[in-house]
């Protein structure tokens, strides 16, 4: 039968014990806290080598698109002689739906902001050409489109192609 002085003995003990463990805990969990800092920065600085020119050509594949669908580059480069406003709205609209479609997967790659910037001058270029060719007569050369689309983009205070791109640049300063 156990009498109470022997269980008071194993009650010091394991207090005595407890307290040591709770000691070398406190000692340790500083060393132990910082080993574990110390792996989490080399694995985001492993990472961040892998991934950091994989952002950077996002970054520039995410320029070159709202350079390739800025009306003033776009419709030089696709408007060929002859082509009624019909065709070269079809024309414009595919490109830039294509233009988009191949550049989707920069989204993992970029910001969201980032992304938010390149879908909405995707749109609004969209929206601009499907309103000028709307306005337009039915019998209008893909000419007139384009100098209807480049008026009307003059007309604005602040090129937003341009406000895209120093966004995008704003963005990426921020990486570094």
């Amino acid at each position: 039968m156990l009498t109470p002085l022997y269980l008071l003995d194993i009650l010091k003990f394991t207090i005595a014990g407890a307290g040591v463990v709770w000691i070398a805990f406190y000692l340790f969990k500083p060393y132990l806290d910082k080993q574990s800092q110390l792996q989490i920065l080399e694995l985001k600085r492993s990472v961040s080598t892998q991934t950091l020119p994989l952002r950077l050509q996002a970054y520039e594949r995410v320029v070159l698109f709202i350079e390739r669908i800025n009306p003033a580059n776009m419709l030089i480069r696709l408007n060929v002689g002859g082509l009624s406003a019909a065709e070269l709205h079809i024309i414009v609209v595919n490109e830039i739906r294509n233009e988009f479609q191949h550049n989707v997967t920069q989204q993992i790659y970029v910001s969201s902001r980032v992304w938010a910037v390149l879908k909405r001058v995707k749109e609004d270029t969209l929206s601009l050409v499907n309103n000028a060719v709307k306005a337009m007569p039915e019998n209008s050369t893909g000419m007139e489109l384009s100098k209807t689309v480049l008026i009307h983009l003059s007309q604005l205070e602040d090129d937003p192609y341009e406000i895209a791109v120093n966004l995008v640049r704003q963005d990426l300063e921020e990486l570094f």
